[in-house]
């Protein structure tokens, strides 16, 4: 029993840095933000805080910028998650086929991923610019007309997601090449044994088999995909007419630059139970497919 006991408090010391880590980190903020959303509290007048009730929780509903904000991180997840597991999927595909030079595109498509996105957005932000980027400077090589591509309300956004989608792909490329590796050779040659072609064998053998590394990456780029805020701050500043404002960045920028961190607060709490919500959803949408790694 004693063995037991000592096992069991040497178990507690493993899990202690990680119950630190949650205490000081999620937890004892967001108890600080939800008692600062019944408050007016400003970072530079402290002193002056005063209760205000729910005032703020019925501001943030009548706030046209953060619903705007809804719609467009709406808009991100709804397009980002078929276009980056898609194109991971498929550069999974191109580089699991033995050629020469495979560990070289190995390593170009995971790149993007190690790289800070700040630097990411600057450098497609030069890339973009409808003026003199790179880009543009390619279509007029093909007398296409400059592409106001992060300066009109109708293309900013599905730049911000062409630009998430390539820097996160390289990273899931790399999960869905050990789904596949992990596929036996021997159920490809049974069937084409049977006379499958190349497209039937990825729909009945390589789609059901990455089923679980599948489930996986969509459940992750779900959830990451609600936290969007550096490209659209650095890319676009949440412009043209508040068309790449997300909640993060809004949330951000109405607590640290506008200073009303108490209505900064109820607008931060409000999209965490979004959150939550949605993420439920789609836990139980993924649980009513049955499958067992779900």
């Amino acid at each position: 029993m004693q063995v037991k006991g000592i096992k069991r408090q040497i178990g507690w010391l493993y899990v202690f840095p990680a119950i630190l880590i949650l205490l000081t980190f999620l937890i004892i903020p967001f108890l600080m933000s939800f008692s600062y959303s019944f408050t007016n509290y400003n970072i530079l007048t402290p002193w002056a805080k005063q209760y205000v009730g729910f005032t703020n929780y019925i501001n943030t509903f009548k706030d046209p910028v953060f619903l705007q904000s809804l719609k467009n991180i709406a808009q991100f997840v709804i397009f980002i998650m078929p276009i980056q597991v898609g194109a991971a999927l498929g550069l999974a595909l191109i580089v699991n086929k033995k050629r020469p030079g495979n560990t070289f595109f190995k390593i170009s498509f995971f790149a993007p991923q190690v790289v800070s996105l700040t630097v990411v957005s600057i450098l497609w932000m030069y890339i973009l610019n409808p003026d003199q980027g790179l880009l543009n400077g390619i279509l007029g090589i093909f007398h296409i007309k400059p592409q106001p591509f992060l300066t009109s309300p109708k293309q900013a956004m599905f730049a911000i997601i062409g630009v998430s989608a390539w820097q996160g792909a390289g990273y899931q490329m790399l999960i869905f090449l050990a789904g596949l590796q992990n596929i036996p050779d021997s159920l490809y040659e049974a069937a084409e044994l049977d006379g499958a072609n190349s497209w039937q064998r990825f729909l009945h053998i390589t789609l059901p088999m990455l089923k679980p590394t599948s489930i996986m990456i969509l459940t992750t780029t779900f959830i990451s995909a609600f936290n969007l805020m550096i490209q659209p701050m650095i890319m676009t500043q949440g412009g043209p007419q508040n068309a790449t404002m997300t909640p993060i960045y809004y949330i951000y920028r109405t607590g640290f630059t506008d200073r009303q961190l108490g209505y900064a607060s109820a607008m931060s709490v409000i999209y965490g139970i979004i959150i939550i919500i949605f993420t439920i959803i789609q836990r139980k949408i993924t649980n009513a497919g049955g499958d067992e790694n779900a």
